[in-house]
């Protein structure tokens, strides 16, 4: 009777309660290093070991076929806030990717097209065709019995929180809250947000606008005081030579004294230009408009106050209502309206993907002469930090 009351470890709530704190949190480990970065992002490589543990590990705890996780994954990036998107709380509502989540993923999951189009490039040995993707219920099943045989009739509760574990955080927070609240390191065309600058619970997936950024990058933090703790078991893996890392995203500076603009400083500006945006909202965009603000009277005050939002943040589209309200603005301030324009020319830049580097290069330098002789000084300002833009670190490693 103690046997199946308390399973063959015996151990007291409290401690049972840390095992599954532990097992889920190589649940999430598992998801964020082997599905997310390594094969979704190719971000890096894994030593078979590693690489099959993960994989051994995701189909016992979650059942998951790492096929469709990962074209599901590469599909949201493809269509970010779209109604092609998954799993967007932008188009479906913050509410229905908390509640129901998993099963938008397993009507992703169901369509062919999806997972061949984006699906490619993921295991397809013997076992991945004969076992986890063939059975992924099996997996489950005998986590099942390993939870009641452990932790006895405590491992019923042991197990429906490690089966709930991932739906919730992945399918809930990561796609829900994080494209909903939190804060920007960079302007995204999507409305992707960093949770929390410490990735801990969540193995670093918190950085999620980060990740946006540069999907390729198998570290999520950018920020010195920001943490991301998959980040760390990739480094550890590393040291043990169980992972080789492909690509970080690199660091920028501005070099103070540099006065031309090369093929280098474009490449790095077209690389980074999400950065670019935001830097150009924060030191351009909202100083002329505070400075607006000053002078006008209390119903310009609000006018200016209202279409701030639309004119420094990238993952918002004004409505006829506002469009005409940035209209009204840019009428009554000619130095908001030479900023804002400014601001349009310089994604017009990056956004034209047919032009050569060359061209790219002379619309650049002329970009910065233009922005220095309007007299705007945060413009002129803003031209010399682009002038000085630079990569401090290469991004293979």
């Amino acid at each position: 009777m103690n046997l199946l009351l308390e399973g063959i470890l015996n151990f007291s709530g409290l401690a049972i309660t840390a095992v599954a704190l532990v097992l889920t949190h190589i649940t999430i480990a598992s998801v964020t290093i082997f599905l997310h970065r390594q094969q979704s992002h190719h971000s890096l490589t894994l030593h078979p070991i590693a690489s099959h543990f993960f994989r051994f590990w995701i189909w016992l705890t979650t059942g998951t076929v790492t096929k469709e996780w990962v074209a599901i994954h590469r599909k949201h990036h493809a269509k970010c806030e779209t109604a092609e998107d998954p799993h967007s709380p932008q188009v479906l509502g913050l509410k229905k990717l908390m509640l129901e989540g998993y099963l938008l993923y397993r009507a992703e999951a169901a369509k062919p097209e999806t997972l061949d189009k984006y699906g490619q490039g993921t295991p397809d040995d013997w076992l991945e065709r004969n076992l986890y993707s063939r059975f992924p219920m099996v997996g489950i099943s005998l986590m099942l019995m390993l939870d009641v045989l452990g932790f006895g009739v405590f491992g019923l509760l042991v197990f429906a929180v490690q089966l709930l574990w991932i739906p919730f955080w992945a399918a809930g927070v990561i796609n829900g809250i994080g494209h909903y609240f939190g804060y920007r390191n960079f302007e995204t065309p999507d409305a992707s947000r960093n949770i929390a600058p410490w990735g801990l619970l969540i193995g670093g997936e918190e950085l999620h606008n980060n990740h946006h950024a540069y999907p390729s990058s198998a570290k999520l933090s950018n920020k010195w005081w920001e943490l991301d703790i998959g980040w760390v078991y990739i480094r550890s893996l590393k040291l043990l030579g169980l992972a080789k890392i492909k690509k970080i995203a690199p660091k920028v500076r501005s070099e103070t004294g540099k006065h031309l603009i090369d093929v280098d400083t474009v490449r790095a500006l077209a690389r980074h230009r999400f950065h670019i945006i935001k830097v150009y909202g924060h030191r351009v965009i909202r100083p002329v408009i505070r400075q607006e603000c000053q002078r006008a009277n209390s119903y310009y005050q609000a006018l200016f106050r209202r279409v701030r939002k639309f004119m420094t943040r990238e993952d918002i589209q004004p409505d006829v209502k506002a469009q005409a309200a940035i209209q009204q603005a840019l009428a009554r301030s000619h130095t908001l309206a030479t900023v804002y324009h400014f601001k349009q020319q310089l994604k017009d830049l990056w956004q034209n993907s047919r032009q050569h580097q060359a061209q790219r290069l002379v619309r650049m330098q002329q970009w910065c002469v233009d922005a220095e002789q309007t007299g705007i000084a945060v413009l002129q300002e803003f031209a010399q930090y682009l002038r000085g833009y630079t990569e401090v670190s290469m991004v293979r490693i």
